[in-house]
């Protein structure tokens, strides 16, 4: 099980942080709960999608017995990789571009429909003021 406490993002960057009893592990058929005594953030490129503190070590614990485990047997295990790609995948920057585009076109449709709603009430006024200049020129932008 493989849950980030919460993840921070900067243009570079994915910081999933992680607390106890979002990441566990099996080793010999126990299950070991991550506690946040050594490392406790997973480090990812957001271009390349790469582990970035691969010298990170994260500590488990089940009853009494602590084990260490590096991150570079972490990322022996496929399920790991499994689980943090499909947490890094919502992140990366490809999808961010995407969504700024698509909300770059919802916002030049709502400045395009505030404009010409200012055009209409420019003429409404120039008809309320009887000036057929100010009318023609504004009734041509629409």
């Amino acid at each position: 099980m493989l849950k980030p406490y919460y993840i921070k993002t900067d243009p570079h960057y994915i910081h999933i942080v992680l607390a106890y009893r979002y990441f566990a592990i099996i080793l010999r058929n126990e299950v070991y709960q991550f506690i946040p005594t050594e490392s406790k953030e997973i480090k990812v490129n957001r271009n390349t999608q790469k582990i970035v503190n691969v010298n990170a070590t994260f500590a488990f614990q089940r009853k009494n017995k602590i084990i260490y485990i590096p991150m570079s047997e972490l990322i022996s295990l496929p399920d790991f990789l499994f689980h943090l790609y499909a947490i890094v995948d919502k992140y990366n920057n490809k999808a961010i571009i995407e969504h700024s585009y698509k909300d770059r076109e919802q916002t030049d449709l709502i400045i395009e429909e505030l404009e010409r709603s200012n055009i209409k009430r420019l003429i409404d006024k120039s008809l309320d003021m009887r000036d057929e200049e100010t009318f023609k020129s504004l009734v041509k932008l629409l």
